[in-house]
């Protein structure tokens, strides 16, 4: 079937309209936050003897990626990386944790904001309204911290690799793709790459770890998000925490719904990337 760009467009108004729709869905779940802390990604897979990869760039071109995950997540991840290597694949975890800071950064990194701009500006044919930017952005990088399964430390970020030549297992785009291909489902990749995605997840979810409808490279467990596409009926057992490394200790957010980037400041940030983009 061939799509034209009118098509594109419609599905990803759509698709992310359904998002946010699930957006507001996790922030009206039960939450009953276990106060678990954290384990290191690398140290466990490393003591495994499990062959992983791990991202070397920065969030929001600053801050250096936490690859950590609650502590009682790590047999899982552990049983999907020895899973991947017998199946000839190596495991890329791009993203783990993320601290509130490392999360706002994110939303407001040109790199990331812009793209979200030029989808918005792709669905409405202009200078996008801050609605429209709140909506999108709430779907693509967690402005608000009860939606951020990153924030709570029940996700990875993942991409996957062949070990016999290093090329990566490929899904249609690249890790962090904002269009039409991002969500899981697209229509828009082809069949081998179709394939790959739902290859992939059957190993990730085989241990636990739901898919996020809204990207292809997103896996969470025992959140709120999990809670619902698992069909559980169970509360969400982890939320959004600040982390201490020192003690391992987590303080969940005082106020989980508060936007990490505020109308305003959403404002001026649609300016910026309006005066980028119009000068590129």
């Amino acid at each position: 079937m061939s799509y034209d760009e009118t098509d594109r467009i419609a599905f990803w108004i759509d698709y992310m309209d359904r998002s946010y729709a699930l957006a507001e869905e996790i922030m009206r779940y039960p939450l009953a936050e276990t106060g678990e802390g954290f384990a290191s990604i690398p140290e466990a897979m490393q003591a495994a003897n499990v062959e992983v990869q791990f991202s070397t760039t920065k969030i929001g071109g600053q801050f250096e990626r936490l690859f950590y995950i609650r502590a009682s997540l790590i047999p899982d991840l552990i049983a999907i990386g020895r899973d991947m290597n017998a199946r000839g694949w190596i495991l890329k975890i791009e993203d783990g944790y993320r601290t509130a800071a490392m999360q706002t950064a994110l939303g407001r990194a040109p790199a990331v904001f812009d793209r979200i701009i030029k989808s918005c500006i792709r669905e409405c044919g202009g200078r996008p309204p801050v609605g429209l930017v709140f909506r999108r952005a709430m779907c693509l990088v967690a402005n608000v911290p009860a939606t951020g399964t990153h924030l709570c430390g029940a996700a990875v970020d993942i991409s996957v690799y062949l070990r016999e030549d290093g090329s990566e297992v490929w899904r249609g785009k690249p890790y962090l793709e904002m269009s039409e291909y991002t969500p899981m489902d697209s229509p828009f990749v082809n069949v081998a790459e179709r394939a790959n995605r739902l290859a992939i997840t059957a190993v990730m979810e085989r241990h636990g770890f739901m898919h996020y409808p809204g990207e292809f490279w997103h896996y969470n467990k025992g959140d709120s998000l999990y809670q619902i596409e698992a069909h559980t009926d169970q509360p969400g057992l982890y939320g959004p925490v600040h982390w201490n490394p020192a003690t391992n200790t987590v303080t969940p957010f005082a106020d989980r719904f508060a936007m990490l980037t505020p109308f305003d400041t959403l404002e001026q940030l649609i300016e910026e990337a309006m005066g980028r983009l119009v000068g590129a």
